[in-house]
């Protein structure tokens, strides 16, 4: 049965997250934390960032990560087979009706039109990590406030902005620094 629900859940966030990894946190969350409650809130966090981290699609590692977690070998399977079937069929169908019609403005509208949903869901992902750092899970009170997350948070986002180093770079100090100061707090 959880082979099923594992398969179905992310049958359906590979079917409903255009627009890519960032464009499916929304959709993984709501399943894997709200529906089924497979991970809590800061293991989801934690998920996205390993999965973000690790070389491939984003959606791909979270099924994956959530499939071994909740199934073991077997629940990775699954999940990341439900993740991509999906795309193996809606993307062998568009690139036949695209190569078809790709003149036709109305195609061109269509996907133009795209864009701004995408661009929501990827907001809307990003805020739900940063208010999930910055307050902790908790209220958004001012007593809950983690200053280091706010404070790596705007820093990161500086030097990614300004001097447009590498993410990966950036992630693995900021990382680390989360790190130094949960242990040394410890």
């Amino acid at each position: 049965m959880i082979y099923l629900q594992l398969f179905w859940s992310f049958l359906q966030v590979g079917l409903f997250s255009i627009g890519g990894g960032y464009a499916a946190m929304p959709l993984i969350q709501s399943q894997v934390v709200e529906q089924h409650m497979w991970l809590a809130m800061p293991e989801f966090t934690d998920l996205i960032t390993i999965a973000e981290m690790t070389p491939g699609p984003i959606a791909v590692n979270a099924a994956t990560f959530v499939g071994i977690r909740i199934a073991g070998v077997g629940g990775a399977v699954v999940a990341t087979l439900g993740s991509i079937f999906p795309s193996l069929i809606l993307v062998s169908l568009l690139a036949y009706i695209y190569h078809r019609y790709q003149k036709v403005d109305m195609l061109q509208s269509i996907l133009s039109s795209l864009r701004p949903a995408v661009v929501a869901l990827i907001a809307t992902a990003g805020i739900s990590i940063l208010l999930q750092v910055v307050f902790c899970g908790e209220q958004m009170q001012m007593s809950h406030i983690n200053w280091m997350g706010l404070l790596l948070f705007a820093a990161a986002f500086f030097i990614l902005r300004k001097y447009k180093c590498n993410p990966i770079l950036v992630m693995s100090v900021c990382g680390v620094c989360g790190w130094m100061t949960g242990f040394v707090s410890v």
